[in-house]
């Protein structure tokens, strides 16, 4: 369903940012994100001289490199535009994430490590994303490791109870995964 008619207006900046998942040869996965700020006016700026309209003022990249249980093995950040020359200075600051797991606690602890001065704002807030986006190129092989443990060791699917489609009580969960059902209260 798309959006309600805008109101009248003019457009002034844009914000585009990507992920995209892959499986490597050697059982590791890649997961990268760009991050792209882009204005329909130039402006002045001290240390490009001008940012024309169109320019990116920020074009970031960020590469993790994770393997199965979702740790983080290695990281690569690039900074190829930004409005300021010390921005590139702080990329190698994001080798902290290297033997921390994605998954529950992930942004509060990449906060911890590199919030503030410590990180850049704007790679710092692709974690959050690239986190759901390595979720979702890890599923099927989560999916297949979890289905060959023995029933009893298996965990509790982690996106039970995570949004609404994915309530323990609904019909979905229900389908699914029927041994985490759980009955409305009152029925």
């Amino acid at each position: 369903m798309p959006l309600s008619p805008p109101a009248a207006r003019k457009h002034l900046h844009t914000r585009e940012v990507s992920f995209t998942g892959y499986e490597r040869d050697d059982g590791l996965f890649d997961i990268e994100g760009e991050l792209t700020d882009t204005k329909t006016y130039g402006f002045p700026n001290k240390d490009r001289g001008e940012i024309k309209a169109g320019e990116p003022i920020h074009n970031m990249k960020l590469r993790l490199t994770v393997d199965e249980t979702m740790t983080v093995r290695a990281v690569d950040c690039a900074v190829d535009y930004s409005p300021f020359h010390i921005c590139s200075n702080i990329t190698p600051a994001f080798d902290v994430l290297v033997g921390m797991e994605i998954g529950p606690g992930w942004n509060r602890r990449v906060r911890e490590k590199l919030g503030g001065v410590k990180g850049c704002t704007h790679l710092v807030e692709m974690l959050a994303p690239i986190a759901t986006a390595t979720y979702q190129t890890l599923y099927p092989a989560l999916k297949r490791r979890r289905e060959n443990l023995p029933e009893e060791e298996r965990d509790k699917p982690s996106m039970i109870d995570g949004c609404h489609a994915m309530d323990s009580t609904g019909d979905l969960v229900k389908e699914r995964w029927p041994e985490y059902y759980t009955k409305k209260e009152g029925y």
